[in-house]
């Protein structure tokens, strides 16, 4: 067990995941001990197969990195200039995925669960926690994410007189690379982003004509699916991660103007052709011996997805080492219940963090679970907490789900510019006069402010402790 500082009373985090681990590392940081309580191994999941910290049980993907022209990779900017634990981690986890930031996720976890256990003053500890009470701990962070137990679920429910809101998350699934077909397949990012030669790509990408792709969905449509248990029969979906199979119910074009969009893409085996629809694979791994489905999250039975896949052109001969599935998602309803700072309006002892609070996507939640950790170390040496500006990512993140969403129809939500203030002319300094504010120069205004904004933040704080948080 590492040594802890005991002149400062540690802060305890429930969950050991993204959030709880960044917490942790922001706490860690400020000089203030954190006391991590992750249940894996005693209490399994029904996502999780190992009992690393800060596994990734969905994508590999943290999605787009291009800080100039995209919120998500704007957020990853910022997280950075922070010094966040689980930027460091994916970066140095990083496998090829054009513009987007994907991880080998064994490592990545890996390199996570390493930073924690060398840190001094975080002490990693094993087993389940049931209640939010917990006699001597007056500074909780609750980061136990979508899958939180149902004990500590009904804790939480009973303090705040809520009743948690719930969606389905889907996991795509996983093919071993040597079984895809090159011969049909072939290797291209969208646009050829992120490959200036033009010669190769970081997706394998199967095609489907107008035939190919009707009969896929017809298949789809008529394929077995998993039942959904009692409690789970009125639980909507996040619009974000929806099944093929529920997509396709939406119309038969749905998923070639969705998912399987054939734009920026030209098949070297055909080029005169222009597929009707295309299934992308993504490197899952370093060594790049699995790609997952991009967009293919789904519920059918294993059974109907090994047929339904292999009907792929491409995938004929696929081998899978891991089938899809899903699993329910609950949050509590955080602009009713969370103060500017996380804490829980009814019990300001406890803060929430991470995906429990309705963030959506790992970029989110590890930057919920930085600013839980940081207001805490504030509050820890007699500081008001002081938020990011809302011009920033996570700023306005922040805003969105401590009371700048609507709480009667409030769901999770992924970071874009519609949570920014909007910018103007003065926030793109090299705009020609008279230019209006549109396209590429409408998203450099978000950004170029929001991290002129960031900057003057981190420079202006006062450090506290033996570290800036």
């Amino acid at each position: 067990m590492p040594m802890m500082n005991t002149a400062i009373k540690p802060v305890h985090i429930v969950g050991g995941g993204l959030a709880g681990c960044e917490a942790a590392w922001q706490l860690a940081r400020a000089g203030v001990p954190a006391v991590v309580h992750e249940m894996r191994p005693e209490r399994g999941t029904e996502a999780h197969v190992t009992s690393d910290l800060a596994e990734l049980v969905c994508s590999n993907s943290f999605r787009s990195d291009d800080k100039d022209n995209n919120a998500v990779g704007l957020l990853h900017e910022e997280l950075r200039r922070f010094g966040s634990l689980i930027m460091t981690a994916a970066d140095a986890a990083k496998v090829p995925a054009g513009g987007a930031l994907a991880v080998d996720r064994e490592r990545f976890s890996g390199l996570v669960q390493a930073a924690m256990e060398a840190h001094s003053l975080i002490d990693v500890r094993r087993g389940e926690i049931t209640s939010t009470f917990q006699e001597d701990w007056d500074s909780v962070i609750i980061a136990t994410g979508p899958l939180t137990s149902p004990a500590l679920a009904e804790s939480i429910r009973a303090l705040t007189g809520e009743e948690s809101l719930a969606f389905f998350d889907a996991i795509a699934p996983i093919v071993y690379r040597d079984s895809v077909n090159l011969d049909v397949a072939w290797f291209q990012s969208r646009y050829d982003k992120g490959n200036p030669d033009g010669e190769a790509g970081d997706y394998i990408n199967c095609p489907l004509d107008r035939e190919q792709y009707h009969a896929f969905v017809e298949a789809l449509l008529a394929a077995e699916r998993h039942g959904f248990r009692e409690w789970e029969t009125k639980t909507p979906y996040f619009e974000g991660c929806l099944p093929i199979e529920v997509m396709a119910e939406r119309g038969p074009e749905t998923l070639a103007f969705g998912p399987m969009k054939p734009i920026g893409l030209t098949n070297p085996h055909r080029p005169e052709e222009r597929p009707h629809a295309v299934v992308q694979l993504r490197q899952d791994n370093a060594l790049a011996t699995l790609y997952n489905m991009v967009g293919f999250q789904t519920k059918l039975r294993h059974d109907d997805q090994i047929r339904l896949f292999r009907s792929i052109p491409g995938l004929e001969r696929a081998e899978f080492a891991r089938l899809g599935g899903m699993h329910r998602n609950t949050f509590i309803n955080s602009p009713r219940l969370l103060d500017s700072s996380l804490r829980l309006k009814a019990d300001p002892r406890l803060r929430f963090a991470g995906q429990i609070t309705g963030c959506e996507g790992y970029v989110e939640s590890a930057s919920v679970g930085l600013l839980a950790g940081f207001f805490a170390a504030w509050e820890r040496y007699g500081r008001a907490p002081l938020p990011p500006p809302p011009t920033t990512a996570m700023g306005a993140l922040l805003a969105h789900i401590t009371g700048g969403a609507d709480d009667r129809t409030f769901q999770p939500m992924n970071i874009n510019f519609g949570l920014f203030p909007e910018p103007g002319s003065q926030d793109v300094p090299d705009l020609p006069p008279g230019r209006k504010l549109r396209g590429a120069d409408r998203k450099r205004a978000y950004t170029g402010r929001a991290l002129r904004d960031l900057d003057q933040w981190l420079k202006s704080r006062e450090p506290v402790g033996e570290q800036e948080p």
